[in-house]
């Protein structure tokens, strides 16, 4: 049997670059940095992992091991499908995620996207680069319809900010209520919608959701963007239809694969945006990744309940 070490916690880091800024729990936490190779092996002497790699798997691998495990897990991203094995999810172990972070900026980055892609922007620039005079039409914004799948805080600030551009929206979450439609509306309100913005949890339920058929009930003047998980997309799939002109365009801001290898086909397909799942990142997002898990450890400490609490069996954090 392995034994904790004895005194203070003992806070294991699951490292990225920059690494994040603890200062604040100096003194009150032992705190160990290590990376995927190290993971398994400092598992049972931690008391909270800190998965502040989001694009690590190595959680997946490692938990199932044996020994103790910790008491609480913290991933610093929105998405928690990277860790959460069945073990993990069976354990009375407590997993937090980083909701309230990417909310605003995720929603900007959809609309930026959607003016990019309204006003035909990529266009305008290869133009200005070959130096070339070409006047076209553009889409006017105010006055189309979004379908935005997801009902969670980014979807529903997403669906707020579209709404500011004069966007009719309608939001698609896992069970209809008030303001939110349930799965059985989904092919009806694609089929109507300019624009179809993917921004649910990767779950059982969700994985590959837009396939072929979702992209063939889609308008041809329509366009997808996928700010979600690369899991909901079946990728070749939304190539084909993007190759065969059954929608006009689309933006990938998230991947099955990442980062995308140099050789995808991806790159090339005609009127596809890539991004490199940057669209919740802006300027200081990981202090404020760190200052959210400094708070969440305070709570910790003092014996108080956790906020940002995932349900394990759903994948995300439930509703209010």
């Amino acid at each position: 049997m392995t034994a904790r070490p004895p005194g203070r916690p003992t806070l294991l880091v699951l490292d990225a670059e920059p690494l994040p800024r603890l200062g604040r729990l100096t003194g009150r936490v032992r705190i160990e940095h290590v990376d995927d190779s190290a993971l398994a092996r400092r598992l049972p002497f931690a008391d909270v992992l800190l998965v502040w790699d989001f694009t690590s798997r190595a959680v997946l691998d490692a938990w199932p091991g044996e020994g103790p495990r910790p008491r609480w897990v913290h991933a610093a991203s929105a998405g928690v499908d990277h860790l959460l094995c069945p073990e993990l999810a069976a354990s009375d172990t407590v997993v937090t995620n980083a909701r309230g972070v990417f909310e605003r900026p995720v929603a900007e980055y959809v609309a930026a996207l959607v003016l990019a892609m309204a006003k035909d922007l990529p266009r305008t620039w290869d133009l200005q680069r070959e130096r070339r005079w070409r006047h076209r039409e553009t889409t006017r914004v105010a006055g189309t319809r979004a379908c935005v799948v997801g009902s969670g805080p980014i979807g529903r600030t997403i669906a707020r900010t579209l709404k500011a551009l004069e966007v009719t929206t309608s939001i698609v979450g896992r069970v209809p209520r008030t303001g939110i439609h349930g799965p059985a509306d989904l092919d009806r309100l694609m089929a109507r919608a300019d624009w179809v913005v993917a921004a649910a949890p990767l779950t059982e339920q969700t994985r590959g959701m837009f396939d072929i058929r979702r992209f063939g009930v889609m308008q041809p003047s329509a366009r997808f963007v996928n700010v979600g998980r690369g899991g909901l997309v079946v990728e070749g799939a939304l190539a084909e239809a993007l190759t065969k002109r059954w929608i006009a365009g689309a933006a990938l801001d998230v991947f099955q694969n990442e980062p995308l290898a140099p050789d995808s086909p991806l790159w090339h397909v005609p009127g596809l945006l890539v991004s490199p799942h940057m669209s919740g990142d802006t300027v200081g997002w990981r202090d404020e990744l760190g200052a959210q898990f400094v708070g969440l450890y305070e709570r910790w400490e003092a014996g108080k309940p956790l906020v940002n609490v995932v349900d394990k069996k759903r994948g995300y954090v439930p509703g209010h």
